[in-house]
């Protein structure tokens, strides 16, 4: 309590952005986090695809049209945005801004694109790209997934390549982790937000 009596606001809270190629293991890590970490909230991003298998709206995405798309980009409120395989995503900015000013932990599962903006509008935002061991690793995972075709399967892995460059080169990932054993990968994170947390 302060001096006047009224409630200290809690301390603002912190953004985790995982990202990586498709098949990394990202959902799996974040699902984990979500899990582990008490006052977490998942960030629901919008996207303009089409569900996808036993998606549901407004837990796994918002599923928008076109046209919402381009409103919410013309009226400043999505915190970033980026095309992947022909379709828009992005983040609304006000879950965010509410989640971080209750003290809550975000996780956002975006693409490389949108976590360097992120990057760039959140200093602080603990950045994560997610790593297979290897691309082989890749691309057996992707394909037991068996939810897309041959020509979709070799477009994610050539796509997995440039996200990886894009990744390292922008300068807007700080950590970099080898998606091998779940829990550790998991753990890994963890122990980053702990330390950075301890050194606000």
């Amino acid at each position: 309590m302060t001096q006047s009596g009224n409630p200290q606001p809690p301390p603002r809270g912190k953004v985790i952005v995982i990202s990586g190629p498709s098949g990394a293991g990202k959902t799996s890590i974040c699902n984990e986090l979500l899990r582990r970490i008490p006052n977490s909230v998942w960030s629901v991003s919008v996207t303009t695809r089409p569900p996808r298998g036993n998606e549901t709206d407004g837990r796994d995405y918002r599923f928008i049209s076109q046209a919402e798309f381009e409103r919410m980009l013309a009226a400043d409120e999505l915190l970033e945005h980026a095309r992947y395989i022909g379709h828009n995503y992005g983040t609304p900015r006000k879950p965010v801004e509410q989640a971080l000013n209750r003290g809550e932990v975000v996780v956002m599962e975006i693409d490389v694109q949108g976590g360097a903006q992120v990057a760039r509008k959140i200093p602080d935002a603990i950045t994560v790209l997610v790593l297979p061991p290897t691309m082989e690793t890749l691309k057996a995972r992707l394909a037991g997934r068996q939810t897309e075709s041959e020509a979709l399967l070799a477009k994610r892995l050539a796509e997995a390549d440039g996200e990886i460059a894009f990744a390292r080169n922008s300068g807007a990932y700080r950590h970099f982790i080898v998606n091998d054993i779940l829990n550790d990968s998991v753990q890994e994170v963890l122990d980053i937000l702990a330390k950075e947390t301890q050194s606000v």
